[in-house]
């Protein structure tokens, strides 16, 4: 059975950073998009970054460029999300997911993800 864990979210102040983990079970990362989402209070779900199979090719959103950055770890069947330089407008429930591998680069389309974590909470504020 297909299943994603999210684990790191926490408190932090502006600027700070946070390091958030995606740990896989029941399936082959190689084989799967695995993507990082967000959703702020009163928003609605936004992908924050993306990862292909066994290409490691990556997918970011502007609004992260240059601050996250994301990885994975074979070893520990985990994909994680580097995040530096928060601000508070990155605050939300930060979920990953999971999707069959498909040609060509990631999409930060929630949409078409299938399978889903129970999300982790940033909070960044001073």
């Amino acid at each position: 059975q297909l299943q994603l864990v999210e684990s790191g979210g926490g408190l932090v102040q502006p600027g700070g950073s946070l390091r958030l983990s995606c740990a896989t079970s029941g399936f082959g990362m190689d084989y799967f998009h695995i993507g990082w989402f967000r959703q702020a209070p009163g928003k609605e779900r936004e992908g924050v970054s993306c990862i292909v199979g066994a290409s490691s090719s990556i997918n970011y959103a502007d609004s992260v460029k240059g601050r996250f950055t994301i990885s994975r770890d074979n070893a520990k069947a985990t994909i994680n999300l580097q995040m530096n330089s928060l601000k508070p407008e990155d605050t939300g429930v930060y979920y990953c997911a999971a999707r069959p591998l498909t040609w060509g680069m990631c999409v930060l389309r929630d949409e078409v993800y299938d399978a889903w974590g129970q999300g982790t909470q940033v909070t960044v504020s001073s």
